[in-house]
């Protein structure tokens, strides 16, 4: 049987055991056109051109396709290829607001064209799904394909010295509030929003900020710890040493948050979350105000202060959402996402809308 050919960017850590998956059930071969010839052992890719993605893709190689929405050339390229091979062409779709700049605004009709074309669509979520039904015209065709992480290594048990260290590391001590942020250090990501909320917020002496990453906003102020990178394996330890995880995302003109997985990646160590509603995990439901973390709407730095108070001094509420949210996110599984991008593949091959 001929293999599917998967078109993406890079196979990034937490997509390559997903994508390993899915080989294993329809024989897939990742042809990314950014990954720098990373090695993947157990699974075939191949270091490609945006361009040559696309000749490969035409050349009769494969029985159908899957394509990202990045890459410029890549998308729209793979998408007439695959017309040309005559084979099933899904669409992996993330957005769920176009971008609004005027370049953007040029390609808003392309990129519509491509949501009613293709064979199925394949999306981050219920919030990315009625986006695309909506340029597609209905639900037709359209299957979530689930975020998600490696449940087994950011729900790994954390122990009591693991979680004193990474509280130390943080600079709070045992019964000081500890919020955190994991992220990059961008505007986009509202973190100036958070810094504002943090001093507004005034939770005393010895409540502490810590912020993981980096970027070009260097974060300060009091009670602010700032991290620097901190390592995939050291994550779990900080999340589970940390209060509530916060995520204020805002939308900008080129970018609004897909889905924000390391709230999926606090959520597995009970870690209440704190997000804007301009989060995609807010959006596609996995965050639910009130039920596993609470909700403010996005740039409101006032807002952002007084959920910050509220969760200070109320332990017993943390708990509570803490264990709803680890609850949650158990069904935010890679065999979830396999599920949905196989039923999308399934769906493309059994009802062609442009094939001939």
């Amino acid at each position: 049987m001929r293999p599917v050919a998967l078109v993406t960017s890079a196979v990034t850590d937490y997509r390559e055991r997903p994508f390993r998956m899915l080989a294993e059930e329809e024989g897939v071969e990742v042809l990314a056109w950014a990954d720098g010839g990373q090695e993947h052992p157990g699974l075939a890719v191949r270091h490609v051109t945006q361009a040559g993605a696309a000749r490969l893709v035409a050349s009769g190689r494969y029985r159908a396709v899957i394509c990202g929405l990045g890459g410029r050339v890549a998308l729209p390229a793979t998408y007439l290829a695959a017309r040309r091979a005559r084979i099933p062409f899904v669409l992996w779709a993330s957005i769920w607001r176009h971008p609004r700049t005027p370049a953007h605004a040029l390609s808003w009709l392309p990129t519509r064209l491509l949501y009613r074309r293709a064979d199925a669509v394949a999306t981050y979520g219920p919030h990315v799904s009625r986006h695309v039904a909506a340029a597609r015209g209905g639900e037709e065709g359209i299957f979530v394909a689930t975020q998600a992480v490696d449940g087994e290594h950011f729900g790994r048990p954390v122990s009591a010295e693991e979680r004193r260290a990474a509280r130390e590391r943080a600079g709070a001590t045992d019964d000081a509030f500890l919020a955190l942020f994991v992220g990059r250090l961008e505007r986009e990501k509202g973190l100036h929003v958070l810094l504002e909320a943090w001093r507004r917020a005034d939770l005393g002496p010895d409540a502490r900020l810590a912020v993981a990453g980096r970027g070009p906003i260097a974060p300060g102020g009091t009670g602010v710890t700032a991290l620097g990178p901190v390592a995939r394996d050291d994550l779990p330890a900080l999340y589970a040493a940390a209060d509530v995880l916060v995520l204020p995302s805002i939308r900008t003109a080129t970018f609004t948050e897909p889905w924000g997985l390391v709230c999926n990646e606090a959520m597995h160590q009970a870690t209440p979350i704190l997000a804007s509603d301009a989060v995609g995990a807010v959006a596609g439901g996995l965050v639910r105000d009130g039920r596993n973390g609470l909700v403010v709407p996005e740039r409101d730095a006032d807002a952002l202060a007084t959920r910050l108070r509220i969760l200070a001094y109320a332990p017993e509420l943390r708990r509570r959402l803490g264990e709803a949210a680890r609850r949650d996110v158990g069904a935010y599984t890679y065999a979830a996402w396999v599920r949905g991008m196989r039923a999308a593949l399934a769906h493309a091959s059994q009802h062609p809308t442009a094939r001939s």
